[in-house]
């Protein structure tokens, strides 16, 4: 399988933001969580796909009300069961969070299944997330 890049937008409204003016962490973790599984269950039926960790996020810089964040997601890593995904978050160009996280297949009944996938680096760049996201298992 070769990499394929999912795309989402979001604009920060009020209720997005913290005690600071800024994005509120929790509202940018829902949406780094979402992007994430929309590069997973873009490439298996989404009722299977379940999300069990977040590899934490790294939050670069504040994200002002009226921005428009654009998360780049794609899966960097498959093993039997289980999905890596990587996102980034940009706004202007700017990253300002990124993340991986990891998503299991599973049945009917949560249990998980073997998905048949394997994930092909191409890019120098895909490499090196497929190395990151190794040394986070």
């Amino acid at each position: 399988m070769k990499p394929k890049t999912f795309t989402i937008h979001h604009l920060v409204k009020g209720e997005d933001l913290n005690h600071h003016g800024t994005l509120f962490a929790g509202r940018g973790a829902e949406w780094v969580v979402e992007a994430g599984f929309i590069a997973a269950a873009g490439l298996l039926p989404p009722k299977n796909v379940v999300c069990v960790k977040v590899h934490g996020m790294h939050f670069k810089r504040p994200v002002r009300p009226g921005s428009i964040i654009r998360f780049s997601s794609k899966v960097v890593l498959t093993g039997h069961t289980s999905l890596v995904s990587y996102v980034v978050a940009v706004v202007d160009e700017v990253p300002v969070v990124d993340s991986f996280l990891t998503f299991v297949y599973v049945d009917d009944t949560g249990r998980p299944q073997v998905h048949g996938l394997t994930f092909e680096a191409e890019t120098e760049e895909d490499l090196a997330l497929q190395e990151q996201a190794k040394n986070l298992m």
